[in-house]
């Protein structure tokens, strides 16, 4: 049975057809539509975190223990995939040193144990 077509659908459908190349199926304009709504959740998600961080930033601009955090924030609201990459980087740097200076002090302790006793 067909499906009831309305001058939206068509349109949809002619444009679809002229961008493949070929008419499209009944599945295929289903998994397209099924993509287009997963582009839309996807775009209102990324809309929503990105106004609870607009609030949270305006938050810590008020208060002024919380600067450094609103700067942070206003760099990633910015420039979200360089900060994050930064941020990574900067995270592993901050394991390493972690890691090295743990190894320098039990190093220390070991040789002043030695000296001591």
């Amino acid at each position: 049975m067909a499906r009831p077509t309305s001058p939206d659908q068509i349109e949809r459908d002619l444009n679809a057809a002229q961008v493949h190349g070929r008419w499209l199926g009944e599945d295929e304009i289903a998994q397209l539509d099924e993509q287009d709504r997963l582009k839309a959740l996807a775009s209102e998600r990324a809309e929503s975190i990105r106004l609870r961080l607009m609030v949270l930033t305006g938050v810590c601009i008020l208060l002024p223990p919380l600067w450094p955090l609103a700067l942070a924030l206003t760099l990633y609201l910015l420039f979200p995939k360089s900060i994050t990459r930064i941020g990574v980087v900067a995270g592993v740097f901050l394991i390493a040193l972690t890691i090295g200076a743990v190894g320098l002090i039990s190093t220390l302790m070991i040789w002043l144990m030695t000296v001591l006793f």
